[in-house]
């Protein structure tokens, strides 16, 4: 029996052993097993390379504004696993969270001794729908782990379905091109569902678009039902932009021109569900979504969880946007089996030096920082530094002097790096609860 907080992260740490497993069969077991918390739920369900998170808290905002009771399913948590699961934009409190996880836990001990071993985000996918189920969310915004056709979160048959883009990441599991990453995504298109589309290569959104078309589901390219115009007032400053979305003047405190892809899929969505309203259109000014672009450390560090060409690529853009010339300092961790030498080419020209970081997660190796340095260099990076100590680091950067001409540190790499990095800046509710 899971009595405790700290017991429930210890059972779902053991769990981890068991690696990724795609597939539906243990899932839908454990729910089944679980009472079936996923029956009677609204779902939109979100896939796709990079976007999901942003676009989710998008979502999440505006219904809540409606009065209606939200639950946000996301992964990976920053600093506490409690933010997986949000009602009404707030993370779970402790004792639900060990509630959840005893009564899954109880499920997932009668599979295994049928030899069966369900996985951390089997597990973490039904704790989910109890919680929300619990609450009597009327809307659940459902993010895939990884994938989607065969992702744990795809036992449900949801509202509307959401691919926010196609790019390359997790190859070993999706495949190595376009086309096949897209098959892959498709697979959360359900019968007659509508699907929305965020802008995507012609050969990814193809693929999608047969596959709705076998299954007699609209699809909403977001692109045309939602155009962007020009800006009304260009992004001059980090926490503000505005700008035209499907006729309607948007105002946004995430940043980057990527957030503008997002709102489109967002509000495609939302005028799918009937839900785009003056109400929604006023909510999107208030989204946070903590770890993406933010400035923090009083404006000391500009921390993206970037970790993929696709995410990197973005997060450059904003930078010769905003900065148009300059060059940054550095701080680059990332996953040992990533192709982070690719993402240090994108960030090469904008790279005044770069400070390398390890950081922790399971049994996944981070790269090491030495080897980074050294590919850097490669890519003449020329001032380059090991991090021994990230939390060390960090607090004296913040104890320095600050000029108010100062660039803000960029850190990026890792959503897991980004955790790191806001457990040691920023306080866990501000992580929490959005």
């Amino acid at each position: 029996m899971i009595e405790s907080f700290e017991q429930a992260l210890a059972w779902l740490a053991k769990l981890q052993h068991f690696g990724i497993k795609l597939g539906l069969e243990q899932t839908r077991t454990l729910c089944d097993l679980c009472g079936a918390p996923d029956r009677g739920l609204h779902f939109i369900h979100l896939a796709g390379t990079n976007g999901k998170g942003s676009t989710g808290a998008m979502l999440e905002r505006a219904l809540r504004a409606q009065n209606l009771t939200t639950g946000f399913y996301s992964s990976p948590h920053l600093i506490s696993a409690c933010e997986r699961f949000r009602i009404n934009g707030r993370g779970v409190c402790c004792e639900e969270f060990t509630r959840a996880a005893d009564v899954v836990a109880k499920a997932v001990e009668t599979m295994q001794q049928q030899g069966a071993s369900p996985t951390y985000f089997e597990a973490t996918t039904a704790m989910a729908l109890l919680i929300f189920s619990w609450h009597q969310c009327d809307y659940v915004v459902w993010e895939t782990g990884m994938g989607g056709r065969l992702d744990s979160t795809n036992i449900v048959t949801p509202e509307v379905s959401i691919i926010t883009n196609i790019a390359l990441d997790h190859e070993k599991y999706l495949g190595s091109t376009l086309a096949e990453i897209a098959a892959e995504k498709a697979g959360i298109i359900k019968p007659a569902v509508p699907v929305v589309c965020g802008s995507m290569a012609s050969e990814a959104l193809e693929v999608i678009k047969a596959r709705a078309m076998q299954l007699n589901a609209p699809v909403i390219e977001a692109e045309k039902f939602s155009p962007l115009h020009e800006r009304i007032q260009p992004q001059t400053v980090l926490g503000f932009q505005q700008f035209s979305c499907g006729g309607d003047i948007v105002e946004l405190q995430l940043n980057g021109v990527m957030q503008q892809r997002n709102t489109q899929i967002a509000v495609s969505a939302l005028k799918v569900l009937q839900k785009w309203n003056s109400v929604a259109l006023e909510a999107l000014k208030q989204v946070r979504w903590p770890g993406r672009m933010a400035l923090i450390g009083n404006g000391r560090f500009l921390l993206d969880g970037g970790h993929n060409p696709d995410g990197l690529s973005a997060l450059c853009e904003t930078l010769r946007t905003l900065y148009p010339g300059r060059k940054f300092k550095w701080v680059f961790g990332a996953f040992a089996d990533k192709d982070y030498a690719g993402g240090l080419k994108l960030i090469a020209p904008l790279a005044e030096s770069l400070d390398a970081a390890a950081f922790a997660e399971g049994s996944r190796l981070s790269a090491a920082p030495e080897d980074i340095c050294c590919k850097a260099k490669e890519l003449n990076i020329k001032n380059t530094a090991c991090i021994k100590d990230l939390a060390a680091y960090l607090n004296q950067a913040m104890q320095e002097k600050a000029n108010p001409d100062d660039l803000p540190t960029v850190i990026a790499g890792s959503l897991y790096l980004a955790g790191e990095v806001l457990s040691v800046i920023e306080t866990p509710e501000s992580v929490l609860n959005l």
